[in-house]
């Protein structure tokens, strides 16, 4: 199989464009909410975990910091080329009284979004979860857009 020469490209979405997923965003929380137990769910707050997009020969990947956060408490859409990565990411229970001084890590919900031009195979997409990191693939399909195609002329059918 062979795959087009050039590289993918993607962007992020700056925020206006990233209103066109509202629909979408908003039915993945809300089926996070509905799945979660609570020691799961993040009640408040945003956080905006790093990303990085990555390509190789044969796929692209997309890796998002997803420490802490358990499988359950993810979804991840591909539509229109954009691939959509949504979460809640809590804090960890804490034992006993205590009273904290410096809190820097991020926490609440999330959405990432990456708009990835190029032809991927998403039914053979993998997500994996390890070491704190979310790492999507996609593999990448020949793209067959804009490629010339001969069309033969039939003659007519005489009856």
């Amino acid at each position: 199989m062979g795959f087009a020469p050039h590289m993918a490209h993607f962007s992020l979405l700056p925020s206006p464009e990233a209103a066109e997923l509202s629909d979408d965003i908003r039915r993945l929380f809300e089926e996070l909410s509905e799945s979660l137990s609570g020691e799961h769910r993040a009640y408040s707050g945003e956080c905006r975990p790093a990303l990085d997009v990555l390509e190789h020969d044969d796929a692209v990947e997309v890796v998002i910091e997803a420490a802490g956060v358990p499988a359950a408490a993810l979804r991840i859409l591909f539509r229109g080329g954009v691939l959509l990565i949504v979460g809640e990411k809590m804090a960890r229970a804490r034992a006993g009284e205590q009273t904290v001084h410096l809190l820097e890590r991020e926490l609440g919900r999330f959405a990432r979004a990456v708009r990835l031009n190029g032809a991927f195979d998403v039914r053979d997409a993998q997500a994996t979860l390890r070491d704190g990191e979310l790492v999507v693939r996609l593999p990448k399909i020949e793209e067959r857009r804009g490629s010339p195609h001969r069309i033969a002329i039939t003659p007519p059918h005489r009856s």
